[in-house]
């Protein structure tokens, strides 16, 4: 008992009110945000449209989170986290309602772009806010804890996406409002303004800032250190979405059932549900750098393995090396990308970050799928390359990231003795 005790407040001990009410937000919000999983089907079912309307529509989406996580980036700093939490998410319940009604296409796509924008917006306020209140020493767990709600959240939204798309699409839309307005109302009441206000002369700009203008996105923008460390996660990412997007067609060529692809995600969705809480402690005491070059090379390691894969058991058998890279890169990847923000540009930077994600949703199944076309399974040897050719960028570019954060800790800790000294 006293072990499982142990365990528990190492993995989930000495976190804030705040955060929790935090993570709630995200859990509620991602275990009833399952409408956009299904809207090309209710496009094409329900509305009649083409398919190829149909993934103009569900594009207009992600066009729309790619302004999305930007605008929330800029808001988050200026206007405060929990306001644009708040706003973002009564916003998208609002969407979602009107959605739920819309009957001409024209109406549907105008509203699924800006639902996209709406739906990204609170990805870097989350994030900024969690670093804002959860000390340094326990921002691994934080991170560790929120990739696991959205993971389960996820899982939980998939098993009733499709108990109610079968009985209603329009009940679909009505009870994703009522989680995401559930959400809002969680922080509105719970979660305070974590948003510094005051600002301290001579904050430091990073390499390639500028400061004969204000600090802002551009600043993010022209840091190398940080966008190659974006570039090495915009790698991960397009990794990962091999198994939505190219993995069900190489499949198909296998001669493998859809029960087949839902067998492989569900496994991966399972390990970790169940795992992912183990992991702060399997990667405590290691270099940052070598747990994302390990992690980056099981990915590459799985997905290399497809190129013999013909049946089910080897994808399995891949499933569960890939997955285990993918639990082991979430908590470092996070913690080095909240590390390398200044603190009075942390939402913009979050921002930047989170545009690696529907750039790779882009490039994934744009160039994977004329790879798979034409290269056939050699397709897997190149996706597995990358994955070791990252494996090898983190080591490589390791040691100035640490240099770096080390420098940004310094410089806040020498600005912030005359702050108190001031108060004092």
């Amino acid at each position: 008992m006293r072990s499982l005790r142990n365990w528990w407040d190492d993995t989930a001990g000495g976190l804030p009110a705040t955060f929790w009410y935090l993570w709630a937000g995200l859990l509620i919000n991602r275990a009833g945000g399952f409408a956009m999983l299904f809207l090309s089907l209710y496009l094409t079912e329900a509305r009649g449209a083409s398919e190829s309307l149909a993934g103009a529509v569900v594009g207009a989406y992600g066009i729309g989170g790619a302004g999305g996580v930007l605008l929330g980036g800029v808001l988050a700093d200026r206007w405060g986290r929990r306001a644009t939490l708040v706003a973002a998410h009564l916003a998208t319940a609002g969407l979602l309602v009107a959605l739920a009604f819309s009957r001409h296409l024209v109406m549907i796509a105008a509203l699924a772009a800006l639902l996209g924008v709406v739906h990204s917006m609170p990805s870097p306020a989350f994030v900024a806010a969690i670093v804002d209140v959860v000390p340094e020493q326990r921002r691994s767990r934080a991170f560790n804890l929120q990739f696991w709600a959205f993971n389960l959240g996820m899982a939980v939204a998939s098993l009733l996406a499709g108990l109610l798309a079968e009985a209603s699409f329009v009940a679909l839309f009505l009870v994703d409002a009522a989680a995401t307005l559930t959400a809002a109302v969680v922080i509105a009441v719970k979660v305070p303004e974590t948003l510094l206000r005051r600002r301290v002369a001579g904050a430091p700009l990073p390499a390639g800032g500028r400061r004969d203008r204000p600090p802002g996105l551009h600043t993010a923008l022209t840091d190398r250190t940080f966008l190659t460390f974006v570039g090495l996660t915009l790698v991960l990412a397009v990794l990962t979405l091999q198994t939505s997007t190219i993995m069900p067609l190489a499949m198909r060529d296998d001669g493998l059932r859809p029960s087949a692809y839902g067998a492989v995600v569900a496994l991966g969705g399972v390990l970790i549900v169940l795992g992912q809480l183990f992991v702060p402690r399997l990667i405590d005491g290691h270099r940052r750098d070598r747990v994302l070059a390990v992690s980056t090379a099981l990915l590459g390691a799985g997905f290399t393995a497809l190129a013999v894969a013909d049946d089910l058991p080897v994808y399995l058998v891949a499933a569960v090396v890939w997955t285990v890279g993918q639990m082991l890169a979430a908590p470092p990847n996070a913690q080095i990308n909240a590390d390398l923000a200044p603190p009075e540009l942390r939402a913009r930077y979050q921002a930047v970050f989170y545009l690696a994600f529907p750039v790779a949703s882009f490039v994934a199944p744009a160039l994977g799928g004329v790879s798979l076309q034409y290269l056939g399974e050699r397709h897997w040897l190149i996706v597995g390359g990358l994955g070791f050719l990252a494996a090898v960028g983190h080591l490589v570019t390791g040691p100035a990231r640490e240099r770096r954060v080390a420098a940004l800790r310094r410089a806040v800790a020498d600005r912030r003795e005359p702050a108190l000294a001031a108060d004092g």
